[in-house]
């Protein structure tokens, strides 16, 4: 793979969909509709699909592409691809909480290698560069000139053993408190998408638990550039790495978190 090409293909490409997506979530209105399994799909995620699966399938016309907004996708059973959560956190879009993101990751051998997270509302976008590493770029986001690009790394000493957690907006429940309350807690933040994964990335938080349903295009990306910065992510119940490729492309339970936080508190 060329990954010079990669992460510049994928970069333009979120932040064209992310323009698209902002157009439409500034519009006064839009419609909503229910999927097969009740949750929600707006204009913005079917333009943004659109507009990312066919820069992909141009630009990398060999490699196998898995996108949630295309079921004839989700038979993929490629060991090398490119998977897109065109619109991740449709509910944070829906109620207009600014919290959603666009999600370009390429997997290999089961590894989640690259990605790009970009936060159109929350003017923040993350990403892996060609050597693997993550940075935050901030600017106007021109597709054609980066802005000011900063390595982000995760925090390597949490405050006296204390803890900042991030956990859902949309879907905290029970099980994920009486997992956190095992720690010592700083503080808490709620976010929604994988703005998540890149809060831990960045140091702004040391621990994200996912005590629920997910599927591998809502975390590629965002695990891709915790990868980058340094962090892990693990099964919630065995503590092994989380994996990509699988048949139905849905996620066990898992732990993204800052390597020196320690997963067995007493």
């Amino acid at each position: 793979m060329d990954y010079e090409k990669l992460m510049g293909v994928m970069r333009r490409l979120a932040i064209e969909a992310g323009h698209k997506i902002m157009e439409i979530y500034e519009a006064e209105d839009f419609e909503v509709k229910s999927k097969s399994d009740s949750s929600p799909v707006t204009e913005a995620d079917e333009a943004a699909d659109a507009l990312i699966s066919a820069g992909l399938r141009e630009a990398f016309p060999g490699i196998a592409l898995v996108t949630e907004e295309q079921a004839d996708t989700h038979g993929e059973t490629a060991t090398e691809f490119l998977i897109v959560d065109p619109l991740d956190g449709t509910k944070e879009f829906v109620n207009r909480r600014g919290d959603f993101t666009v999600n370009i990751a390429y997997v290999k051998d089961g590894v989640p290698l690259r990605g790009v997270v970009y936060a159109p509302a929350r003017e923040r976008m993350f990403y892996t560069m060609e050597d693997g590493s993550a940075v935050e770029e901030v600017g106007s986001f021109d597709v054609d000139r980066p802005g000011r690009i900063t390595p982000i790394c995760v925090n390597s000493e949490p405050d006296n053993g204390a803890l900042m957690v991030v956990a859902s907006k949309s879907h905290r429940d029970q099980a994920t408190d009486d997992y956190i309350a095992k720690y010592a807690v700083k503080d808490m933040k709620s976010a929604g998408s994988s703005l998540k994964f890149c809060l831990v990335a960045t140091g702004e938080a040391d621990i994200y638990p996912r005590v629920g349903r997910t599927m591998e295009w809502d975390t590629a990306a965002g695990h891709a550039v915790l990868i980058g910065a340094g962090g892990k992510v693990v099964r919630f119940d065995d503590h092994e790495p989380l994996t990509y490729g699988k048949a139905d492309f849905a996620n066990p339970f898992f732990i993204a978190y800052a390597p020196d936080v320690d997963l067995k508190p007493a």
